[in-house]
């Protein structure tokens, strides 16, 4: 037990402290000497304060052993004690934050990953090692004389430990809002490296890797889905979507598009592009199986090119799509792709215009067969045969001849295109 003289001597010399003392410090005057003697007294046995905290929270929490933080956990009770301890004696050091060793303590475990559940467990418990350790000091130095007083006093000693534990909290999670954000700006710039083409350099590619957390070689998907200008998300959820099935993923919202980076590993092509069906609601595009993440830039192009094959929302694969990924890639080539295939057919009446063209269009997917063409356009054979020849002759084109029922395969999809983008 501490002397009798020497505990009076620590309470005198705050007697006139109690309205200057931590703000929102209003109590009894019994209540406020009992936190003042009890405070220091804790303040002599901060090392046995902080082993017995060290143990519980070893007990209830093997999160710290297992990544062996033991001795920084012991030193970070030690401090929050200490604090907690002068807090309650109301000796908190002039000029001194009184949360300050709380703000660091959530700062450092989320720079270490460790749960907020966790601390906050660790937290509670520290509340409980000081409350605990008032009582008996009260009873075990003091013989029981500050028990009732210490009573009154209770309210107060919690709301400074939710207080110590909202400032934890707060900092803990602007450290982590930090940490995303860095970590985010970090993959971001590995992104546009690897669009540039600097998977080719091995050192990038291997930080690449790390930074996604996905595996430098493999086969690989590219998703590429245009921003559109309402703002609207093109697609919803894709990494929620494929992770049922196993698959890892990488998304990242840029200014123009949303990229995703598939790892395919040994799965079929076919299981991702059904999860991701789903998720499009607006225009995504799928490039073709690429090798590892070094590739990812010619990825990128194949993607960015099947997302332009689409006037609408839906997915396009690209080796699905390839007639039309040769138009969207050569904008300069499709005026006179047109021109060259359809000819006059253009310059017809509207109704008439768009009357041959959805004939040629079925004409073409019948391959050039009128009695096919006149079933699907619920049209007499003879009604499909007569509209072929004016097609015939305003174009200049034969629908029999292999090379004209290209051109004019290509001049029908860029017209309709073109149509649709209008």
């Amino acid at each position: 037990m501490v002397p009798s003289g020497r505990g009076d001597a620590a309470v005198g010399s705050d007697a006139g402290r109690t309205e200057e003392g931590r703000p929102g410090r209003r109590l009894p005057p019994a209540a406020d000497e009992a936190l003042r003697v009890l405070g220091a007294a804790l303040l002599q046995d901060l090392d046995g304060l902080a082993d017995r905290l060290t143990v519980l929270v070893l007990q209830r929490e093997p999160l710290y052993a297992e990544r062996e933080m033991v001795e920084e956990l012991r030193a970070a009770c030690r401090r929050n004690m200490e604090r907690g301890a002068q807090v309650v004696a109301d000796r908190v050091p002039g000029g001194v934050d009184p949360e300050d060793t709380s703000r660091e303590t959530g700062r450092r475990r989320a720079r270490q990953g460790v749960p907020l559940e966790v601390v906050l467990r660790a937290y509670r418990l520290g509340g409980r090692v000081m409350w605990e350790a008032l009582l008996s000091a009260s009873r075990d130095r003091f013989a029981g004389r500050h028990d009732e007083a210490l009573l009154d006093a209770a309210s107060y000693v919690w709301r400074v430990n939710d207080g110590s534990s909202s400032a934890l909290v707060q900092a803990y999670r602007l450290e982590e809002l930090r940490m995303q954000s860095h970590d985010l700006g970090r993959r971001h710039a590995v992104l546009d490296g690897l669009i540039e083409g600097r998977g080719g350099d091995p050192a990038f590619l291997r930080d690449a890797a790390s930074v996604l957390g996905l595996p430098e070689a493999g086969a690989v998907l590219c998703v590429v889905a245009p921003v559109d200008p309402s703002g609207a998300d093109p697609l919803r959820a894709p990494q929620e979507a494929l992770a049922p099935h196993g698959v890892g993923s990488a998304w990242f919202v840029r200014p123009r598009d949303e990229v995703g980076i598939v790892a395919l590993g040994h799965r079929d092509p076919q299981v991702v592009l059904d999860a991701l069906r789903r998720c499009a609601v607006g225009r995504v595009g799928v490039s073709p199986a690429v090798e590892g993440l070094g590739a990812l830039d010619t990825g990128y192009r194949l993607a960015h090119t099947a997302a332009r094959t689409l006037a609408g929302p839906g997915l396009a694969v690209l080796d699905e799509r390839l007639p039309e990924a040769l138009l969207a890639d050569s904008p300069e080539l499709t005026p006179r792709l047109v021109r060259g295939a359809l000819g006059g057919l253009l310059e017809l009446p509207p109704a008439d215009r768009d009357t041959l063209l959805d004939t040629l269009e079925q004409l073409l997917a019948a391959g050039g067969s009128p009695t096919h063409a006149a079933a699907a356009l619920f049209c007499h054979r003879n009604t499909v045969i007569y509209r072929m020849r004016r097609i015939e002759a305003v174009t200049g084109r034969s629908v029999a001849d292999p090379r004209d029922r290209l051109l004019l395969t290509l001049g029908v999809m860029a017209a309709r295109g073109e149509r649709q983008g209008e």
